[in-house]
């Protein structure tokens, strides 16, 4: 168990805090809720820049950070996006639309890395340019909703955090396939 696993699973601890106190503060509407809601999220966020250059620095990268890090991500990012799109008036809602595409990316690269390593007996997964910025701007999406900042800013970050994801998961297939074309296992099986 590395410094950076560690600090991963700290985040992971993080989003049902960042989940328990959202659903306070849409309870009762008190605003130190809101304020720890948005620092839970913050923080978690934050460490997860620190976990990889802590990684990265003290060359602690295994197996099961490469694991962790992006659920991490994907359970915190996924909470926060789901929770601002529920109605509540509290918050300016975010759009239908950018939970359906994170999931429906998110559903399928779990469905192709079942595909490649069933079919190739092990998948590579890097982390990809694309990937990176649309974690990053769902992440802005999220923290500027929580701090109630102006709407149509926010339509612009929600716009350009769905295209990113939309590109990443287009980056994430074309990997697929170059994975799944290059495995003698993925080519015809040979007549008897």
């Amino acid at each position: 168990m590395t410094t950076a696993n560690k600090i991963t699973l700290f985040r992971i601890l993080l989003v049902p805090a960042f989940v328990l106190l959202f659903l306070e503060h849409r309870e009762h509407g008190a605003d130190w809720m809101r304020w720890s809601c948005l620092g839970a999220f913050a923080l978690a966020s934050v460490l997860d820049a620190v976990d990889g250059f802590v990684a990265r620095r003290f060359h602690q990268r295994s197996e099961l950070g490469a694991v962790l890090d992006p659920l991490a991500d994907k359970m915190l990012l996924v909470a926060g996006i789901i929770l601002l799109s529920l109605p509540d008036n509290r918050f300016q809602r975010l759009p239908l639309w950018l939970p359906l595409i994170i999931l429906t990316r998110d559903v399928l690269l779990v469905v192709g890395l079942g595909l490649i390593h069933y079919t190739c007996g092990k998948c590579t997964v890097r982390p990809r340019i694309p990937g990176k910025i649309a974690t990053v701007l769902q992440m802005a999406v999220v923290i500027w909703a929580l701090l109630r900042l102006p709407s149509g800013i926010q339509d612009w970050i929600a716009s350009a955090a769905g295209m990113m994801t939309l590109w990443s998961g287009v980056a994430y297939a074309d990997d697929a396939a170059r994975q799944l074309g290059s495995s003698p296992r993925a080519g015809p099986t040979p007549g008897q």
